[in-house]
């Protein structure tokens, strides 16, 4: 941007805080920010580049434009920066992973029967919330928890009170059967609030309504429901035991501790919660785009993005690090929370030791991550600047898109597309074809279909003039407007051909195309006779290799799935006007596939609802 146009565009921008976006030459967002003073705080980035963190100064290389947005507040800019930086995931921003999607514990208060279930949307419909978790295997696991301790229900049917017998679960003790009538509205209502005790930390609460039970159970002589009772009491109490934590005898004893361990472009947040002076939880959580970050800033973005939308927000809050801007963050949360909420980073006593461990924790997790990768982010790295220099590619591969395609014989065939960023997988923004078009044993023609599903939109948004930003809307949406710096084929010239062919249909002449075949290897590129051959040893070669057998991977998994499918149809289901209804009525009439075969049109015609064509139309079909 021209020094000129520059200032004047700067002394046009008011002194009021706000939010400002910093975009490359396709207008792809690279950067959000909040700032107490716009024109302050854009100026810092416009001068010398020596003064620039080096992230900062890399950023700059590719900032052509920015845009900003005026806020009343510091408060309400910070509010919009969270909300823009989940939109856009900036690569230059450090931000929560997949943070749309972490799941909840969620308890319908409204039902009548309520259920504990797993939801990844909070809604304000009166229903407890419990969370976030990192990952779907962690709620499971407390699911499978508070399932062994407390009889709920998990079943999806009606409640009437009226069925003739329990389940299986009733008589392991793992449900109170309301749908047979031996457990009461009341008394189910009683289970549900020991389950929300329990997630509240409240053991001692549970523990004492169990004893109460028990003990009037003794009393009515019901002595094998006591002694199921005792048990719940001792389960309960072993996993208080397990949770104690030595906190100190503050009445306020909630509270939430982060901690953190930095490794490259990836940070592992750990965070402990403490209820009621007990650890009821411990979770992890991956923040990306953190490299060249200070720890304190990582910190500080990780507060506000996790506590947005968290279920609950304890009265106080020990982190690692100070926050430079404690201040507006902590009014920020005294509103989500709608009371008192302390953010402290202690020096000494009780509470640094505990955070002291939370760190520790958080250490070792980076570490066991690490060791679950092949690789580390400075060879993937390497491996991602290799490649641009062996495919001669205008811009570093950030983004790398490979495509596939499965069938046995020409059946049940399928495509595949997966998504490297930053050379590590983003299964958020896989995708899957059923090829529609195709009939028979055509990998050519089915790579076509599947590239022209994938690629229609990026070519209609451009034709239109339509601008394609980086993330925007909902992820699944937001994922078909990404451009990719690289997409790869397998297979080797002529699936290559064939993907040139629906690049140049739809004038896409400005992404890296190229195709990996499996015999030796070899990388093909457009408008190229001879093979790009990278050596064995080669961390390009790899990187390829990994995204190429991930596509076979998912693709392959597609295919056997729809081919299972397929192998447990009956021939009825192919017949036009025969649904899963008619199907039903068929076969309560005739008894079998075999006796629909022995029947006649006549017969099958005189079915309510079936006309004679459909029963001709059946006949042929078994």
């Amino acid at each position: 941007m021209a020094l000129p146009l520059l200032e004047r565009r700067l002394q046009a921008t008011p002194d009021r805080p706000g939010v400002y976006l910093m975009k490359d030459a396709r207008g792809n967002v690279l950067y959000v920010g909040k700032a107490k003073v716009l024109p302050n705080r854009l100026r810092t980035y416009f001068g010398s580049p020596a003064n620039l963190p080096n992230k900062t100064r890399r950023m700059m290389g590719l900032v052509t434009d920015f845009e900003c947005i005026v806020t009343d507040s510091e408060a309400e800019a910070l509010i919009l920066e969270n909300t823009l930086i989940k939109r856009y995931r900036p690569r230059y921003n450090a931000r929560l992973k997949d943070d749309k999607t972490y799941p909840y514990l969620k308890i319908d208060l409204s039902e009548e029967f309520p259920k504990v279930y797993i939801t990844r949307r909070v809604a304000k419909d009166g229903a407890r919330y419990f969370g976030p978790f990192a990952s779907a295997g962690n709620v499971r696991k407390t699911m499978d928890l508070i399932k062994r301790l407390f009889p709920y229900r998990s079943c999806t049917k009606e409640i009437t009170g009226n069925d003739p017998r329990p389940c299986l679960e009733y008589f392991i003790n793992r449900c109170v059967a309301p749908c047979t009538g031996y457990a009461s509205r009341e008394d189910y209502a009683k289970v549900i609030q020991q389950v929300i005790l329990f997630m509240e930390g409240d053991t001692e609460a549970v523990t004492q309504d169990l004893r109460q039970n028990m003990e009037q159970a003794a009393e009515d002589l019901e002595f094998e429901r006591a002694a199921v009772l005792r048990d719940r009491i001792r389960s309960v109490q072993r996993v208080a035991e397990e949770q104690r934590i030595k906190v100190d005898a503050n009445p306020i004893s909630d509270m939430d501790l982060i901690a953190l361990a930095q490794g490259g472009n990836e940070t592992w947040v750990e965070v402990f919660f403490v209820r009621h002076n007990k650890l009821i939880g411990r979770d992890h959580f991956f923040m990306e785009g953190t490299q060249d970050y200070a720890p304190s800033l990582v910190q500080a973005q990780f507060i506000k993005q996790f506590y947005q939308n968290a279920s609950v927000i304890p009265p106080r809050i020990m982190l690692q690090h100070p926050l430079e801007e404690d201040e507006i963050i902590g009014d920020w949360l005294r509103g989500l929370r709608g009371g008192a909420v302390r953010l402290a980073c202690p020096q000494r006593g009780q509470h640094k030791a505990l955070v002291d461990v939370v760190a520790a924790n958080a250490i070792q997790g980076l570490e066991q991550h690490r060791v679950k990768w092949l690789d580390n982010a400075d060879v993937i790295e390497d491996a991602m600047t290799e490649l641009q220099e062996e495919l001669s590619l205008p811009t570093e591969v950030r983004r790398m898109e490979c495509y596939d395609i499965s069938h046995i014989q020409g059946s049940n065939t399928v495509g595949s597309m997966v998504v490297f960023e930053d050379g590590k997988p983003r299964p958020a923004h896989y995708r899957r074809f059923k090829v529609k078009t195709v009939e028979g044993v055509d990998d050519y023609e089915s790579m076509r279909e599947v590239l022209r599903r994938r690629f229609k939109r990026l070519a209609a948004a451009r034709a239109g003039g339509g601008s394609i930003q980086t993330e925007a809307g909902s992820e699944k949406g937001a994922s078909w407007g990404i451009v990719p710096d690289l997409v790869l084929i397998d297979g080797g010239k002529g699936h290559l051909s064939a993907a040139l062919e629906v690049f140049l249909e739809m004038g896409l002449d400005d992404i890296p195309l190229a195709s990996l075949a499996k015999e030796n290897e070899w990388l093909f590129v457009p408008h190229t006779p001879e093979p790009i051959v990278l050596p064995r040893n080669s961390q390009a070669l790899y990187l390829v290799q990994r995204i190429r057998d991930e596509a076979h991977r998912f693709a392959i998994t597609y295919h056997r799935n729809l081919r299972s499918k397929s192998s447990l149809r009956s021939p009825m289901d192919l017949v036009t006007g025969i649904g899963p209804k008619r199907k039903r009525t068929l076969l309560r009439r005739f008894g079998s596939l075999q006796g629909i075969r022995e029947a006649s049109v006549e017969d099958i015609a005189s079915i309510p609802g079936l006309t004679r064509s459909i029963a001709i139309r059946l006949k042929q079909a078994v």
